[in-house]
Protein backbone atom coordinates (compact mmCIF):
# COMPACT_ATOMS: atom_id res chain seq x y z
CA UNK A 1 0.00 0.00 0.00
CA UNK A 2 1.35 3.41 -0.97
CA UNK A 3 1.97 6.07 1.64
CA UNK A 4 -0.63 8.86 1.78
CA UNK A 5 0.46 12.10 0.14
CA UNK A 6 1.97 14.73 2.42
CA UNK A 7 -0.35 17.69 2.96
CA UNK A 8 0.05 21.28 4.01
CA UNK A 9 -2.43 23.24 6.11
CA UNK A 10 -3.31 26.48 4.36
CA UNK A 11 -6.17 28.94 4.22
CA UNK A 12 -8.19 30.91 1.68
CA UNK A 13 -10.22 34.11 1.85
CA UNK A 14 -8.12 35.64 4.58
CA UNK A 15 -8.52 32.62 6.84
CA UNK A 16 -12.27 32.16 6.41
CA UNK A 17 -11.65 28.84 4.65
CA UNK A 18 -9.29 26.20 6.02
CA UNK A 19 -7.65 24.29 3.20
CA UNK A 20 -5.42 21.24 3.04
CA UNK A 21 -3.58 20.41 -0.18
CA UNK A 22 -0.79 18.09 -1.35
CA UNK A 23 2.75 19.28 -0.75
CA UNK A 24 3.68 18.17 -4.27
CA UNK A 25 1.68 18.56 -7.45
CA UNK A 26 -0.47 21.47 -8.56
CA UNK A 27 -0.65 23.99 -5.72
CA UNK A 28 -3.57 26.40 -5.44
CA UNK A 29 -2.92 30.00 -6.48
CA UNK A 30 -5.42 32.80 -7.05
CA UNK A 31 -7.15 31.30 -10.11
CA UNK A 32 -9.86 29.25 -8.34
CA UNK A 33 -10.62 32.10 -5.93
CA UNK A 34 -11.34 34.48 -8.80
CA UNK A 35 -13.25 31.78 -10.66
CA UNK A 36 -15.59 31.30 -7.71
CA UNK A 37 -16.03 35.08 -7.43
CA UNK A 38 -17.74 35.41 -10.83
CA UNK A 39 -20.36 32.67 -10.33
CA UNK A 40 -23.72 34.43 -9.76
CA UNK A 41 -25.04 31.72 -7.44
CA UNK A 42 -27.89 32.28 -5.03
CA UNK A 43 -28.82 30.46 -1.84
CA UNK A 44 -31.04 27.82 -3.49
CA UNK A 45 -28.77 27.10 -6.47
CA UNK A 46 -26.86 23.92 -7.33
CA UNK A 47 -23.36 24.43 -8.78
CA UNK A 48 -20.90 22.04 -10.44
CA UNK A 49 -17.14 22.64 -10.13
CA UNK A 50 -15.46 20.81 -13.04
CA UNK A 51 -11.83 19.96 -12.34
CA UNK A 52 -12.25 20.83 -8.68
CA UNK A 53 -8.84 19.57 -7.53
CA UNK A 54 -8.68 19.82 -3.74
CA UNK A 55 -11.83 21.97 -3.70
CA UNK A 56 -10.52 25.54 -3.57
CA UNK A 57 -13.14 27.11 -5.85
CA UNK A 58 -15.84 24.87 -4.39
CA UNK A 59 -15.11 26.02 -0.85
CA UNK A 60 -14.72 29.69 -1.77
CA UNK A 61 -18.11 29.75 -3.47
CA UNK A 62 -19.75 27.89 -0.60
CA UNK A 63 -18.27 30.40 1.84
CA UNK A 64 -19.53 33.40 -0.16
CA UNK A 65 -23.03 31.99 -0.77
CA UNK A 66 -23.80 30.15 2.48
CA UNK A 67 -26.93 28.28 1.38
CA UNK A 68 -25.90 27.17 -2.12
CA UNK A 69 -24.94 23.56 -2.83
CA UNK A 70 -21.73 22.73 -4.70
CA UNK A 71 -20.58 19.43 -6.21
CA UNK A 72 -16.96 19.03 -7.24
CA UNK A 73 -16.07 16.78 -10.18
CA UNK A 74 -12.51 15.51 -10.48
CA UNK A 75 -10.56 12.79 -12.30
CA UNK A 76 -8.05 12.16 -9.48
CA UNK A 77 -9.60 10.04 -6.76
CA UNK A 78 -7.24 11.22 -4.01
CA UNK A 79 -8.21 14.84 -4.69
CA UNK A 80 -11.90 13.94 -4.54
CA UNK A 81 -11.34 12.49 -1.07
CA UNK A 82 -9.38 15.58 -0.09
CA UNK A 83 -12.18 17.88 -1.26
CA UNK A 84 -14.56 15.93 0.97
CA UNK A 85 -12.15 16.23 3.88
CA UNK A 86 -11.78 19.97 3.27
CA UNK A 87 -15.55 20.36 3.23
CA UNK A 88 -15.76 18.60 6.60
CA UNK A 89 -12.91 20.71 7.95
CA UNK A 90 -15.00 23.81 7.24
CA UNK A 91 -18.33 22.38 8.41
CA UNK A 92 -19.68 22.38 4.86
CA UNK A 93 -20.29 18.66 4.33
CA UNK A 94 -24.11 18.96 4.28
CA UNK A 95 -23.96 21.04 1.09
CA UNK A 96 -20.50 20.45 -0.40
CA UNK A 97 -19.39 17.14 -1.90
CA UNK A 98 -17.21 15.76 -4.67
CA UNK A 99 -17.40 12.82 -7.04
CA UNK A 100 -14.74 11.13 -9.12
CA UNK A 101 -15.21 10.78 -12.86
CA UNK A 102 -14.06 11.37 -16.41
CA UNK A 103 -15.85 14.12 -18.32
CA UNK A 104 -15.57 12.01 -21.48
CA UNK A 105 -17.63 9.31 -19.74
CA UNK A 106 -19.71 11.14 -17.11
CA UNK A 107 -21.10 9.07 -14.23
CA UNK A 108 -24.88 8.52 -14.11
CA UNK A 109 -25.15 10.81 -11.07
CA UNK A 110 -24.53 13.79 -13.36
CA UNK A 111 -27.55 14.45 -15.52
CA UNK A 112 -27.53 17.00 -18.35
CA UNK A 113 -29.09 20.30 -17.37
CA UNK A 114 -29.22 19.58 -13.63
CA UNK A 115 -27.06 22.52 -12.49
CA UNK A 116 -27.89 26.21 -12.18
CA UNK A 117 -24.24 27.15 -12.73
CA UNK A 118 -21.05 25.39 -13.74
CA UNK A 119 -17.52 26.63 -13.08
CA UNK A 120 -14.52 25.26 -14.93
CA UNK A 121 -10.79 25.35 -14.22
CA UNK A 122 -9.39 23.29 -17.13
CA UNK A 123 -5.74 22.36 -17.72
CA UNK A 124 -4.08 25.42 -19.23
CA UNK A 125 -1.50 23.74 -21.47
CA UNK A 126 -2.20 21.88 -24.70
CA UNK A 127 -0.78 18.37 -24.88
CA UNK A 128 2.71 18.36 -26.36
CA UNK A 129 3.41 21.99 -25.51
CA UNK A 130 5.19 23.63 -22.61
CA UNK A 131 7.63 22.20 -20.12
CA UNK A 132 6.86 18.68 -18.85
CA UNK A 133 5.30 18.70 -15.38
CA UNK A 134 7.43 17.59 -12.43
CA UNK A 135 4.93 14.98 -11.22
CA UNK A 136 2.10 12.95 -12.80
CA UNK A 137 -0.42 14.67 -10.50
CA UNK A 138 0.71 18.10 -11.65
CA UNK A 139 0.62 16.97 -15.28
CA UNK A 140 -3.03 15.92 -14.92
CA UNK A 141 -3.91 19.31 -13.45
CA UNK A 142 -1.99 21.48 -15.92
CA UNK A 143 -1.71 19.62 -19.25
CA UNK A 144 -4.65 18.51 -21.38
CA UNK A 145 -4.96 14.76 -21.72
CA UNK A 146 -7.56 12.80 -23.67
CA UNK A 147 -10.04 15.57 -22.96
CA UNK A 148 -9.10 18.77 -24.76
CA UNK A 149 -10.49 22.25 -24.18
CA UNK A 150 -13.39 21.62 -26.55
CA UNK A 151 -14.40 18.57 -24.52
CA UNK A 152 -14.36 20.62 -21.30
CA UNK A 153 -16.57 23.28 -22.90
CA UNK A 154 -19.06 20.75 -24.30
CA UNK A 155 -19.34 18.93 -20.97
CA UNK A 156 -19.87 22.14 -18.99
CA UNK A 157 -22.57 23.38 -21.34
CA UNK A 158 -24.31 20.00 -21.26
CA UNK A 159 -24.45 20.03 -17.46
CA UNK A 160 -25.93 23.51 -17.01
CA UNK A 161 -29.65 24.24 -17.36
CA UNK A 162 -31.06 26.56 -19.98
CA UNK A 163 -30.26 30.23 -19.19
CA UNK A 164 -27.75 29.07 -16.58
CA UNK A 165 -24.14 30.27 -16.53
CA UNK A 166 -20.81 28.59 -17.18
CA UNK A 167 -17.69 30.33 -15.85
CA UNK A 168 -14.10 29.66 -16.92
CA UNK A 169 -10.64 30.73 -15.81
CA UNK A 170 -7.95 30.28 -18.44
CA UNK A 171 -4.73 31.65 -19.85
CA UNK A 172 -5.18 34.87 -21.78
CA UNK A 173 -3.13 33.56 -24.71
CA UNK A 174 -5.74 30.83 -25.28
CA UNK A 175 -8.70 33.16 -25.50
CA UNK A 176 -9.08 32.51 -29.23
CA UNK A 177 -9.43 28.76 -28.67
CA UNK A 178 -11.88 29.15 -25.80
CA UNK A 179 -14.07 31.60 -27.71
CA UNK A 180 -13.93 29.36 -30.77
CA UNK A 181 -15.35 26.44 -28.79
CA UNK A 182 -18.07 28.67 -27.33
CA UNK A 183 -19.13 30.19 -30.66
CA UNK A 184 -22.67 29.21 -31.55
CA UNK A 185 -23.10 27.25 -28.32
CA UNK A 186 -23.65 30.03 -25.75
CA UNK A 187 -24.33 33.75 -25.56
CA UNK A 188 -23.79 36.71 -23.26
CA UNK A 189 -20.08 35.94 -23.42
CA UNK A 190 -18.40 38.19 -20.85
CA UNK A 191 -14.61 38.50 -20.76
CA UNK A 192 -12.92 39.84 -17.64
CA UNK A 193 -9.10 40.19 -17.86
CA UNK A 194 -6.86 39.93 -14.81
CA UNK A 195 -3.98 42.37 -15.31
CA UNK A 196 -0.85 41.52 -13.23
CA UNK A 197 -0.06 45.26 -12.93
CA UNK A 198 -0.98 48.54 -14.62
CA UNK A 199 0.34 48.62 -18.16
CA UNK A 200 1.06 44.87 -18.24
CA UNK A 201 -0.57 42.34 -20.55
CA UNK A 202 -3.12 40.04 -18.95
CA UNK A 203 -1.99 36.51 -18.11
CA UNK A 204 -5.39 35.24 -17.04
CA UNK A 205 -8.94 35.78 -18.20
CA UNK A 206 -12.27 35.04 -16.58
CA UNK A 207 -15.02 34.19 -19.06
CA UNK A 208 -18.69 33.72 -18.22
CA UNK A 209 -21.38 32.64 -20.67
CA UNK A 210 -25.06 31.74 -20.56
CA UNK A 211 -26.67 28.77 -22.22
CA UNK A 212 -29.49 29.30 -24.72
CA UNK A 213 -29.24 33.09 -24.86
CA UNK A 214 -28.15 35.32 -27.74
CA UNK A 215 -27.03 38.47 -25.92
CA UNK A 216 -23.91 40.04 -27.53
CA UNK A 217 -20.45 39.54 -26.06
CA UNK A 218 -18.87 42.06 -23.67
CA UNK A 219 -15.22 42.85 -22.93
CA UNK A 220 -14.98 44.39 -19.45
CA UNK A 221 -12.18 46.56 -18.01
CA UNK A 222 -11.12 43.73 -15.73
CA UNK A 223 -9.05 44.08 -12.57
CA UNK A 224 -5.44 45.03 -11.80
CA UNK A 225 -3.93 42.55 -9.36
CA UNK A 226 -0.80 44.27 -8.03
CA UNK A 227 0.38 47.70 -6.98
CA UNK A 228 3.82 48.90 -8.20
CA UNK A 229 5.35 47.62 -4.93
CA UNK A 230 3.94 44.12 -5.50
CA UNK A 231 1.12 44.27 -2.96
CA UNK A 232 -2.34 43.22 -4.05
CA UNK A 233 -4.57 46.13 -5.04
CA UNK A 234 -7.63 46.87 -2.86
CA UNK A 235 -9.84 45.44 -5.61
CA UNK A 236 -7.88 42.18 -5.66
CA UNK A 237 -7.80 42.02 -1.85
CA UNK A 238 -11.57 42.38 -1.74
CA UNK A 239 -11.86 39.09 -3.64
CA UNK A 240 -8.87 37.19 -2.28
CA UNK A 241 -9.09 38.11 1.41
CA UNK A 242 -12.59 39.45 1.97
CA UNK A 243 -14.39 36.90 -0.19
CA UNK A 244 -16.35 39.43 -2.25
CA UNK A 245 -17.88 38.45 -5.56
CA UNK A 246 -17.24 40.18 -8.87
CA UNK A 247 -20.14 41.83 -10.69
CA UNK A 248 -19.85 41.03 -14.39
Amino acid sequence: MSEPAALTDDSLLGGRVRFRQPTNGARVAIDPVFLAAIVPAESHHLVLDVGCGSGAATLCLAARVPQCRVIGFELQRDLVRLTGDNAALNGMSPRVSAIVGDLLQPPPRLSPGMFDHVMVNPPFIEEGRGTPAATPAKALATIEGRANLGDWVRFALAMVRGKGTVSFVHRADRIDGLLGHLAGRAGEITIFPLWPAAGRAANRILVRVRKQVETPARLLPGLILHEPDGRFTPAADAVLRDGEGLEL
